[in-house]
């Protein structure tokens, strides 16, 4: 792969259950495996699922109108079974508003069209998910 194409974060243990990501950029982000962690790793892939799909929905729609009310809502089922844990039953769903008016009225029908154009080829995140793609881990000494 190239530079263009490489994406990482790195994560930091900061404490006992928590734990920082930082990005290339500087962002950084909380999360862990407490009770009083910002986020747990599944809560940010679930994020991760609707908020790549609604920044699509975003950029389509805000062309026509900016929305009055915007919210993203991802479900899923942890499990454990024969192939370990894991998220099944995942959901996204999408509830925006727009104003009265031409503007309004092109920014809801483009909407169900930008969310299903995200889903089946824009979002990399519900993408990779929905396509499955190998994971490895090493440990460098």
């Amino acid at each position: 792969m190239t530079d263009d194409t490489l994406r990482s974060v790195r994560i930091e243990r900061t404490s006992a259950g928590r734990y920082t990501a930082t990005n290339v950029r500087g962002g950084e982000l909380t999360f862990g495996s407490t009770g009083d962690a910002d986020f747990t790793p599944v809560e940010l892939l679930l994020a991760a699922i609707g908020g790549c799909t609604a920044i699509d929905a975003d950029i389509a729609t805000t062309r026509h109108a900016e929305p009055t009310g915007f919210t993203v809502t991802v479900t899923g089922d942890k499990v454990s079974d024969d192939l370990g844990q894991h998220m099944t039953n995942l959901a996204v769903s999408f509830q925006v508003t727009f104003p009265d008016g031409e503007a309004g009225d092109r920014a809801r029908a483009i909407l169900p069209r930008a969310v299903k154009t995200s889903h089946d080829r824009l979002c990399t995140v519900s993408r990779t998910v929905e396509i499955g793609t190998p994971v490895t881990s090493t440990v460098e000494n």
